[in-house]
């Protein structure tokens, strides 16, 4: 079977759960233990990539980025793609939006993309559990930067960013001042928000999510990197705009919608796994497709 699986979904997400994990905790050493064991069963070598950096106090971090290639999918002869999902939490919150939604659909993706026999690859694809985004998106802007160092050809980077949030109440859905009207106030949409340099990888994530019925998307560019609108820059794509390379958060809105962001109620039992199954099916076809044929 070659479709997302709704309960392995919910499997990751209350293992993961089980724990709060924040920067340098054992337990998200215990985490990062159950994302490489997850993709190394599915055939990805995981590489742990050590890296030192400096929060907005000047407090030194060490963290540990997991990056996995698989054999088959991954090729440094071929233009680079990129998908990621934060690993670590907020010291205060189980963090099942944020940001256990996305990484349980990282697995997924990890699990279901080798399956497809027939997937001729035009691109080569990463796929990245980053550490602390919740410390200011440091393991974003540190692979951003090794990206940067090896002259890689990465031709786009998505960051998964809370995924399985979903209110069908109208008025469940707020907005920045700047974008009222614009877009709906019924929480039951999933967001792709990319910068002026993504316009191409919008239009091709945006084609791949549609593809599942009964899944409402909408779209955002935002002028330049995002400067004049902060919201869309808090998470680990917004490092690799800042580097010049075009790049996705793919986001139920966050803050904008849950009301238990950052929250120690921010549990599984607020999920909807529903929701979270159509948005992680259309995350796989528009890897697919731009796996298959760029964009």
């Amino acid at each position: 079977m070659k479709d997302v699986q709704q309960s392995r979904l919910k499997e990751h997400c209350e293992l993961l759960c089980r724990s709060i994990r924040p920067a340098e905790s054992t337990e998200l050493e215990s985490a990062r233990q159950y994302v490489t064991q997850e993709l190394e069963t599915s055939g990805w070598k995981v590489e742990r990539h050590h890296f030192q950096a400096q929060d907005s106090m000047l407090k030194t971090l060490e963290g540990q980025n997991l990056i996995a290639r698989h054999p088959r999918l991954s090729s440094q002869n071929k233009p680079q793609f990129c998908i990621g999902a934060h690993l670590d939490t907020r010291p205060e919150s189980p963090g099942a939006d944020d940001n256990t939604s996305a990484v349980a659909t990282l697995l997924e993706l990890g699990r279901l993309l080798p399956l497809f026999e027939e997937l001729s690859c035009k691109w080569s694809v990463e796929l990245v559990a980053f550490d602390l985004e919740e410390n200011g998106m440091l393991g974003g802007a540190e692979h951003a930067s090794l990206h940067q160092q090896r002259q890689t050809d990465l031709r786009g980077m998505v960051s998964l960013e809370m995924l399985g949030y979903c209110d069908s109440t109208p008025g469940s859905q707020t907005l920045p001042r700047e974008l009222v009207g614009l877009y709906p106030d019924t929480g039951d949409f999933i967001a792709v928000v990319g910068n002026q340099n993504s316009a191409a990888l919008i239009a091709a994530f945006q084609h791949g999510l549609e593809k599942v019925v009964e899944l409402p998307v909408e779209t955002l560019q935002v002028p330049q990197n995002g400067e004049m609108l902060q919201a869309t820059r808090l998470s680990d794509h917004s490092p690799f705009w800042d580097a010049g390379y075009p790049a996705l958060m793919i986001t139920d809105t966050s803050f904008l919608r849950n009301p238990h962001y950052h929250q120690p109620t921010d549990t599984v039992d607020t999920l909807d796994f529903d929701f979270l199954t159509k948005v992680a099916q259309g995350s796989l076809e528009a890897t697919k497709s731009i796996l298959h044929r760029g964009y």
